[in-house]
């Protein structure tokens, strides 16, 4: 469990690990939001969060998803509400909400600056979401989000929602899996919070390995989808240049990429010279102009918002950047706090209901849905270097506070928020769409 105190937090590298000691230390973690959280919680109770069970890889070598489910405390969106109705709000922890108890399209919309944008673009382009394994509840789960905030119906009568397995088949679907079952219900909900008008995409790889998710990626694009969200991610490795040109070397495609929740330090595929690699903020709701606040998510030395330098991918071409002699990450970046999270509707293997989930596993479908607003990239284009043409200006908040771990202090811009790029929070969060665009 994840608190936003100094609670010690285990480290996220573990999940890469595997064994049967992780799974059960995660079972006892998972445990420990009691009742009494739930009676003793006022405006001020602190919130916990555990991750997700697909954060935990089922073989050596799999990736794994980058989100945390909310199970206890006050969430910043509960506060806003409570403090609005002059009353306590609190999560129930393991335990489904009755209401959403998270930042909802409209919240999001708002802080980027997308709300007329969400309400007019986005007619006639596909999102695909790649994840891992089958959600059966997928499409009816999505249903319930859209239908409760207002948003048209999304299915697969109406043309809008697809789900797909790697090799695109609507019938031979991978093998059921709760725990990616939240991971695409948090991704399917970032999507459509974003744009609601767009249809989606959702494929399904036979496992999590790269080679499998890395299919699933090639599928997206064959069948159509301009922007891609993955929210995945493992340590780097010598074969990373090899996965680049067989996943994702496509041009003209947004591919977005998780940035990681372990803090400082780089993932892959968040590393790939030819996506654009998301990292997350701690968002709230602000007295000042725009009515909103971000600063770089982090919680302890090894849970927080990733960033940092690749290994092994080479520096594109648009990024100039002199702390990381190959490509750095983060390029943007939006919420991904659990204590700042995102509201979500699940139901596959929870009780059904409402959540509330952070991660970079929910910024990176936000930008995939920004581009989508935006319009089709440019078709030689890779899209993460429209936001450095847009570099310091209005078209992006610049997140100036905050870091998410140690790193050197020639550097210290790849670890710790500035003015200008840095690494947790690249040049920053949308504020509309002029940054997402050629």
């Amino acid at each position: 469990m994840r608190t936003t105190d100094n609670t010690p937090a285990i480290s996220g590298r573990w999940r890469r690990m595997g064994g049967a000691a992780f799974g059960t230390a995660a079972l006892v973690l998972a445990g420990l939001g009691t009742a009494a959280h739930a009676d003793a919680a006022t405006a001020n109770t602190p919130v916990t969060w555990t991750a997700t069970p697909c954060s935990t890889p089922k073989h050596a070598g799999d990736l794994t998803c980058n989100s945390f489910r909310v199970t206890g405390g006050v969430t910043a969106f509960s506060k806003e509400k409570a403090a609005k109705s002059h009353k306590n709000a609190a999560v129930t922890p393991k335990a489904a909400s009755a209401s959403p108890t998270g930042f909802g399209p409209s919240d999001l919309q708002d802080a980027y600056g997308l709300t007329s944008a969400a309400a007019s673009n986005g007619s006639g382009e596909t999102i695909a979401i790649v994840d891992a394994y089958d959600d059966p509840n997928a499409e009816a789960d999505l249903a319930k989000y859209r239908s409760n905030y207002g948003l048209s119906a999304c299915t697969t009568s109406n043309g809008c929602f697809k789900k797909v397995s790697q090799t695109g088949s609507t019938s031979s679907l991978p093998t059921a899996d709760s725990g990616w079952a939240e991971e695409i219900s948090l991704d399917l909900d970032m999507a459509s919070a974003i744009a609601p008008n767009a249809n989606i995409l959702l494929v399904e790889a036979s496992s999590s390995s790269m080679a499998n998710l890395g299919k699933a990626v090639n599928e997206a694009v064959a069948l159509g989808a301009k922007f891609v969200s993955n929210s995945y991610g493992g340590s780097e490795s010598s074969s990373d240049t090899t996965y680049d040109t067989s996943y994702f070397k496509h041009p003209g495609v947004a591919i977005t990429v998780s940035a990681g929740d372990e803090g400082y330090g780089a993932e892959y595929p968040a590393a790939s010279k030819y996506v654009t690699a998301v990292g997350g903020t701690a968002l709230k709701t602000s007295s000042n102009s725009r009515g909103w606040t971000e600063s770089v998510w982090n919680t302890s030395s090894t849970e927080g918002t990733g960033s940092g330098c690749s290994s092994y991918d080479a520096k594109p071409t648009w990024q100039t950047d002199t702390g990381c002699s190959k490509r750095t990450i983060a390029d943007t970046s939006a919420v991904a706090d659990p204590a700042t999270g995102v509201a979500v509707y699940d139901s596959y293997g929870v009780t059904a209901g409402w959540y509330t989930f952070g991660g970079t596993s929910a910024s990176s479908p936000i930008i995939a849905a920004v581009y989508a607003l935006a319009g089709t990239p440019g078709s030689s284009d890779y899209p993460a270097s429209y936001i450095y043409n847009a570099a310091g200006t209005s078209a992006l908040n610049d997140v100036t506070s905050g870091s998410n771990g140690s790193c050197s202090s020639s550097a210290s811009y790849l670890c710790t928020a500035t003015s200008g790029y840095d690494g947790p929070t690249g040049w920053g969060t949308p504020e509309g769409l002029d940054a997402f665009t050629s």
